[in-house]
C-alpha cells in the first residue's frame, strides 16, 4: 500500500472555494489561504442563526499506544462514510503541533484513504495559527520583563511570574533557563522556562472563544504573575493584551480543508489533551453543525483525557451536547495494555504483538470496559469502533464485540476505513446514525461550583478509577488561594501522561488501588479553567532517540517527503 503522503500527493484537490460554495459558504464569507484552504468568517453564523443543528458526534478512543490507533482517521473517515451514504458531513479537527511532526508521532491529518488534504499543509503551517499565538504569547513575556526593567511600577514579583515563553518544537533542554544574563542592559536575570505553543493558555482560549470580542476579554484576563504583596498582575494590568489579539485576529477564523473525497474539514486549534483540555474549537464546531447533516468532531488521547474535557470544559462553555460519541480501539492497543507487551516510539512492534493471542487481548480488556464506562458516565450513545490492522483476526474482533457490548457499548464496528476510504466505513456510519436516534442526556462528572479540590478527586476516582488524591503541599495552597480569590468554581483541566489512565505510564489496562498525585494547581482565568499537575508530566515535550524529523526532506520538484 502507498504510504500516507504518497496517497495525499495522487488525490485531486479542490479549490477551498469550491469545497466552501458545496458546504453552503457564501463568497463573502470565505477568505481564501492559498489555493487549497481558507479561513471561513464567523458572520456566517449570525446569517445561520436559525438554523437546525446536525447530528453531533464525538470522536474518543482507548488508551493509546505511543503511535496512536487511528483516532484522527476514523473521525476523518467517518465524516467520508457519511458523504459516501448520501448525508452531509463536516470533521473537525485540532492543527497539528511542529512538536510531535517532527518528533514521536508524526503528523495528525489522518492515514490512508482517510485524510485531510493537503496533508503537508496541516502538518506544517497551515494558515499560521500556531506561530500567532507563539508571537503573541512571547511578546507578553517580553512586556513582563521589559515593564521590570524599567522600574517594575506594578511591583511584580520576580520569583512569582508564571508566564513562560513558548516554542512549538519538542525541546527539552528549553524545560528550565536563565534569562537576562549579560548585564544590566539586558535585563534582569531570573529563571524561567520554555513549553510548547500548544500548552499555551492562548490556545485554549483560542478554542473556547465565541468572536473576537470574547476573545479580547478572555486574553484580559490572563494571570501572569503576582505582586510582592501577592495579588494577580493580568495582560490587562501590563497594557498588553490588547496587542496580544490583534496578533491572533485572524486566528478565531476557523480553517477550511478537505478531505480526501472532497468532503469538507474543519482544521483548528490545537491544544494538547494531557496538559490541555485537547479539543478543536467551539467556533468550528457551530459552524459546521449549522451546515452538515453530522458533524463529527474529536477529542484527543482516550476518554479519560479529551472527552473528559470535551464534556467537564467544552461542553460547559458553548452549551452544546453530543448525540453520541465513537469510542476508537485497535487489537494491538489492547494486547499492549495487558502489559506484556512493550511498544516503543521508532522501534518495530514486537512480532508476537502482531500474532494472535486472545488470551493477551482479554487480559487488556479492562482499559476498553473503563472507557466504554467513563464516554456512558457521561450519559452519550457510545459505538465501539475497531480500526483494523493486517495482523488481526476474525477471532480477535469477535472477541473485542463480546466485551464491548457486555460494557454497555451501543454497538461495535470493524471498520477498513484507512484502505478503503468512506466505503469502508458505511457500516459504522450507519451504527452511529443509529445510536443519534438514542436518548442522551449530558452528564458532567462534577458540580462546577464545588470545590476544586473535591472536583479533582471526582475526576480521579470516577475517571480514572485512582482510590484517592495525594495533594501536595503546594497544591493544597495553590487551592486554597483559589477559593480565596472566587476563582474556585471552575471547571478543571487535568495534566497527567496520556499513555495511561493513571498518572504512571507504565500501568497498563485499568490499574486499581493506586493514587493520583497531584504536585500543583494553576488557575487559567483567561480560559475559564483550573488546571492540576498530575505527576511528572511536563508542558514541555523532548525528542526522541530517532525523531521522526530524520525522515523528512524535499525533493528536487520541491515536493515534502517522509510526511507522515
Amino acid at each position: 500500500m502507498l504510504s500516507d503522503i504518497e496517497i495525499a500527493h495522487a488525490a485531486e484537490v479542490r479549490p477551498a472555494r469550491e469545497i466552501a460554495e458545496g458546504m453552503g459558504v457564501l463568497p463573502d464569507e470565505v477568505e481564501p489561504n492559498g489555493r487549497y484552504k481558507a479561513k471561513v468568517s464567523l458572520r456566517i453564523l449570525k446569517r445561520l442563526a436559525e438554523a437546525p443543528n446536525g447530528r453531533y458526534v464525538l470522536v474518543t478512543a482507548i488508551t493509546p499506544t505511543p503511535l496512536g490507533e487511528g483516532k484522527t482517521l476514523t473521525t476523518v473517515g467517518l465524516g467520508q462514510a457519511f458523504r459516501v451514504g448520501g448525508h452531509s458531513a463536516i470533521s473537525c479537527i485540532r492543527q497539528p503541533s511542529l512538536g510531535p511532526v517532527f518528533g514521536i508521532k508524526g503528523g495528525a491529518a489522518g492515514g490512508g484513504y482517510s485524510q485531510i488534504v493537503p496533508m503537508e499543509d496541516i502538518n506544517l503551517h497551515l494558515t499560521g495559527d500556531v506561530h500567532a499565538i507563539t508571537a503573541a504569547h512571547n511578546l507578553c513575556a517580553a512586556f513582563i520583563d521589559n515593564h521590570i526593567y524599567h522600574g517594575n511600577a506594578l511591583g511584580i514579583d520576580p520569583h512569582a511570574i508564571s508566564w513562560p515563553r513558548v516554542l512549538d518544537i519538542s525541546d527539552r533542554a528549553l524545560r528550565n533557563v536563565v534569562i537576562g544574563l549579560g548585564g544590566r542592559t539586558d535585563g534582569n536575570p531570573r529563571e524561567s522556562h520554555f513549553e510548547i505553543t500548544v500548552a499555551s493558555e492562548l490556545m485554549a482560549i483560542l478554542a473556547l472563544s465565541e468572536d473576537i470580542g470574547d476573545l479580547r476579554a478572555r486574553i484580559g484576563r490572563i494571570i501572569v504573575g503576582r505582586t510582592f504583596e501577592g495579588a494577580p498582575v493580568t495582560t490587562d494590568d501590563l497594557k498588553v493584551a490588547g496587542s496580544m489579539t490583534v496578533l491572533m485576529k485572524e486566528t478565531i477564523k476557523p480553517n477550511l480543508m478537505q478531505n480526501l473525497d472532497g468532503g469538507a474539514a474543519f482544521v483548528h486549534a490545537g491544544p494538547f489533551a494531557n496538559i490541555a483540555h485537547g479539543n478543536s474549537s467551539i467556533v468550528a464546531d457551530r459552524i459546521a453543525l449549522k451546515l452538515a447533516d453530522y458533524v463529527v468532531t474529536e477529542a484527543g488521547f482516550g476518554a479519560d483525557m479529551g472527552a473528559e474535557k470535551f464534556v467537564n470544559i467544552k461542553c460547559r462553555v458553548s452549551g452544546l451536547a453530543p448525540d453520541a460519541a465513537v469510542l476508537v480501539c485497535t487489537v494491538r492497543a489492547l494486547k499492549a495494555h495487558s502489559g506484556r507487551f512493550e511498544v516503543k516510539p521508532g522501534r518495530a512492534l514486537d512480532p508476537a504483538l502482531l500474532a494472535e493471542d486472545l488470551d493477551a487481548l482479554d487480559a487488556g480488556m479492562p482499559n476498553l470496559v473503563k472507557q466504554i464506562e467513563n464516554v456512558r458516565s457521561f450519559g452519550i450513545p457510545v459505538v465501539v469502533a475497531i480500526n483494523t490492522f493486517p495482523s488481526d483476526t476474525p477471532a480477535e474482533h469477535a472477541l473485542i464485540g463480546v466485551r464491548a457490548r457486555e460494557a454497555g457499548a451501543f454497538d461495535v464496528v470493524t471498520h477498513h476505513m484507512h484502505a478503503e476510504g468512506g466505503r469502508g466505513g458505511l457500516a459504522l456510519a450507519e451504527a452511529v446514525a443509529k445510536a443519534c436516534e438514542e436518548p442522551a442526556k449530558l452528564t458532567f462528572t462534577y458540580r462546577v461550583e464545588a470545590p476544586v479540590r473535591e472536583k479533582i478527586a471526582a475526576i480521579a476516582t470516577r475517571i480514572y478509577g485512582a482510590s484517592g488524591v495525594d495533594f501536595s503541599f503546594e497544591a493544597g495552597r495553590a487551592m486554597q488561594e483559589i477559593a480565596d480569590e472566587g476563582m474556585g468554581a471552575l471547571p478543571v483541566c487535568m495534566a497527567k501522561t496520556h499513555l495511561s489512565l493513571s498518572h504512571d505510564s507504565k500501568l497498563k489496562g485499568a490499574p486499581s488501588g493506586w493514587r493520583l498525585p497531584v504536585r500543583d494547581v494553576h488557575v487559567a482565568a483567561g480560559a475559564g479553567f483550573v488546571y492540576a499537575l498530575c505527576g511528572d508530566i511536563t508542558t514541555m515535550p523532548g525528542l526522541p532517540g530517532t525523531p521522526a524529523g530524520e525522515h523528512i526532506d524535499i525533493d528536487a520538484d520541491g515536493n515534502v517527503v517522509g510526511l507522515s
